[in-house]
């Protein structure tokens, strides 16, 4: 399936990257008033409209003015997929030729969607099949914010308002807090009332442990925040999350202590752990995951490896995962084993691809099989 949406020219302003203290901005450089922004901000987002001529409380001058020098442009859709399991993939393409990858995973009471925030990533993880990809660019905050545009428009025809877009989760392609401003200034308008309105609850950001933008990120946004573990040691989290050597899990831990201290008490952060078979999944490691833990009112998340090729890892068995599992919750961790949504669409956790002119080179290094922790 193909979508394409109002590909006007690109020297016009697209409107869906400006928050509303932007589009605030934007109307007094044309010398309206404020209030401009909000309706506007209701027609696009809350009403998924894209012509100006049909936003019926704007005067005729004004929707020609708008016509003229912006506009409500959104993504192609190259690839649109439906999982055995109710999962959604689409495929979105961008005006230079890359393409990224968004998720929409419905559930009884949520319609989760998952972005991405870089054409590929600028990591390095090793698990990671979108690492392999490497690295273009960041997303601007109309691309970031144009996925869920276009993922509520195309939920919208299916004529079932239940299983629309009710959290959004930055795990996709990318590292949100390396694209930080853009990032922030997409939760402006997730969370604001006239645009998506979304509870800081139904808002995920998921970070390797960029400590700057965590830092930043506490004084802006109180959304809730999953951190990309995945190994307690330094020695094995370099090869898994190589960003580590540059932020190791000492300086990691006592940044998410001075987070959440500036949280409400009942706030709760996200620990990622993907599981490798032999890497990472003994007793030994859950006991080392538990001390480092220590005194974080934590969720920790154990997800399945999803094999790729030439990954060089293993996925763990189930009964290694429910070990592990017991381990932390004897330890009073609430611990959850993710179950794996859109396997067969190439949606799940890592594998999530796109098409990436890589700049930075790194594909070319996985033609020959990487040797992972367990080779």
């Amino acid at each position: 399936m193909s979508v394409s949406v109002n590909l006007t020219t690109p020297t016009k302003t697209n409107l869906l990257g400006l928050n509303r203290q932007g589009l605030e901005a934007f109307f007094a450089n044309m010398g309206e008033k404020a209030f401009r922004a909000s309706q506007l901000m209701k027609w696009v987002h809350q009403l998924r409209v894209d012509d100006f001529s049909q936003m019926s409380n704007i005067s005729k001058a004004l929707q020609q003015k708008l016509s003229e020098i912006a506009c409500i442009r959104g993504l192609d859709v190259i690839v649109d997929q439906l999982s055995r399991d109710g999962t959604r993939k689409w495929v979105m393409g961008l005006e230079d030729g890359n393409r990224i990858e968004a998720v929409f995973i419905p559930e009884d009471d949520r319609g989760t969607l998952c972005i991405s925030s870089q054409v590929g990533c600028a990591l390095d993880c090793s698990f990671c099949s979108t690492a392999r990809q490497g690295f273009s660019r960041n997303l601007t905050t109309a691309e970031i914010l144009a996925q869920v545009w276009m993922a509520c428009r195309l939920l919208d025809e299916e004529g079932r308002p239940e299983r629309n877009v009710t959290n959004v989760v930055f795990m996709g392609m990318g590292e949100p807090l390396l694209n930080y401003d853009n990032v922030m200034d997409a939760i402006d308008v997730l969370l604001d009332d006239f645009a998506y309105g979304l509870s800081k609850r139904r808002v995920t950001v998921s970070t390797s442990g960029i400590l700057p933008g965590m830092q930043r990120m506490a004084e802006r946004h109180d959304v809730q925040l999953a951190i990309s573990w995945h190994a307690s040691d330094d020695a094995l989290r370099d090869e898994l999350v190589p960003i580590n050597k540059k932020y190791p899990l000492k300086e990691l831990t006592q940044a998410l202590h001075q987070f959440m201290e500036k949280r409400s008490p009942r706030s709760r952060l996200t620990i990622e752990y993907v599981m490798l078979s032999g890497v990472n999944d003994s007793k030994q490691d859950a006991e080392k995951l538990i001390r480092r833990l220590q005194g974080l009112n934590v969720l920790v998340n154990l997800i399945p490896f999803n094999p790729f090729e030439n990954s060089g890892y293993s996925t763990s068995s189930g009964n290694a995962v429910r070990r592990f599992q017991d381990v932390l919750m004897k330890a009073g961790l609430t611990t959850v084993i993710r179950k794996t949504r859109g396997e067969d669409i190439d949606a799940a956790c890592g594998q999530l691809v796109g098409k990436v002119d890589d700049k930075s080179r790194r594909e070319a290094r996985f033609i020959k099989p990487r040797l992972g922790m367990n080779s």
